[in-house]
């Protein structure tokens, strides 16, 4: 099975790989063997995403290789071999299908699951990955590689709107206008709500205001005046701002992760009766089929392109303050 694309069973993988919070180049892995269910995808591209800087950080205790977001063809699919040559992007969570979450219909809760690049499986900064042919969502010819790239993150972006009921009068403000703040505030602008967006950086601001979406350069919490925050900052410092921005009776949404803890004065969200919304991934059909239909352009946050040996240059342009999307470009 392995002469699809020239690769022999002999060869090695090359990818990044994270350790003891490093990160380093190496081209001696093993190649990625399916299991049952499973196939075996070349990686064409993969992005660099605030969870992969947070792992690097020691968010959670991971070890193999990371990425996430990812596009790439089907070389190998032993139980359907039809797939193969399908360009896909792939679902994140691998759950065990039977444990009480999954049979409750809860599959990204599952009390088994893996997370690619996250939680016990290797990810996509990788010439090749193993996914469940469940996982994995065909891409139009009508989506290019660029765009296909942001169909996970778009998903978690959207995943907002499957838990809270978001549209015209309400006063929303996201807070931060990095990689995923781009795509809630693209994806909240058809819903017709007052939407503000605290962007820092003058390349945020300008994407921002070429959608005619309110920026605020700065926000110093104060007196609440929004229905609903989006923290989306990645910084421990977007709660406080979160919880000073809700109005009494409010909904915050937190998108963020990190390592350590928060100080959160529950007696006022008690009193004030603030809903906390936690919001993680989303399903990536609809995503994709959003993309598809060009009402937005995710395109555009694309900043730097590099290969996986260059993973130091790579992870050290997505660190600067206010970088949008950086990929790795893995084949063609």
């Amino acid at each position: 099975m392995w002469p699809l694309y020239g690769v022999h069973k002999e060869a090695f993988l090359k990818a990044v790989w994270l350790e003891n919070k490093t990160l380093i180049y190496r081209d001696n892995l093993p190649l990625p063997e399916p299991l049952e269910g499973e196939a075996l995808v070349k990686v064409r591209q993969a992005g660099i995403c605030g969870t992969d800087l947070e792992l690097l950080k020691g968010y959670y205790p991971f070890s193999g290789i990371p990425g996430h977001e990812f596009v790439g063809e089907i070389v190998q699919a032993p139980k359907q071999p039809d797939r193969i040559g399908e360009r896909v992007v792939g679902e994140i969570n691998v759950n065990c299908g039977s444990c009480p979450s999954c049979l409750a219909g809860r599959p990204n809760h599952c009390e088994k699951r893996t997370v690619l690049g996250i939680k016990h499986r290797d990810g996509a900064f990788a010439e090749y990955v193993c996914l469940p042919l469940a996982n994995l969502i065909t891409v139009p010819d009508v989506v290019s590689d660029d765009a296909a790239i942001f169909t996970e993150p778009l998903a978690a972006a959207l995943e907002i709107q499957k838990q809270i009921k978001i549209e015209s009068p309400e006063r929303v403000l996201v807070l931060g206008a990095g990689r995923l703040g781009q795509l809630i505030a693209q994806s909240l602008v058809h819903t017709g709500c007052g939407l503000s967006v605290v962007a820092r950086y003058a390349n945020q601001r300008k994407l921002l205001a070429q959608l005619n979406i309110a920026c605020i350069a700065e926000y110093t919490p104060a007196a609440g005046l929004f229905d609903i925050v989006i923290e989306a900052t990645g910084s421990t410092d977007g709660f406080i701002a979160a919880r000073g921005a809700v109005r009494p009776g409010g909904t915050i949404v937190l998108k963020s992760t990190y390592p350590g803890d928060v100080q959160v004065n529950l007696s006022s969200i008690v009193v004030d009766e603030v809903t906390m919304v936690g919001s993680r991934c989303g399903p990536l059909a609809p995503a994709l089929r959003l993309i598809a239909t060009q009402m937005l352009d995710p395109t555009v946050l694309i900043e730097g392109r590099y290969s996986l040996k260059a993973v130091q240059n790579a992870f050290e342009h997505a660190r600067r303050p206010g970088t949008l999307k950086v990929i790795f470009q893995i084949s063609e």
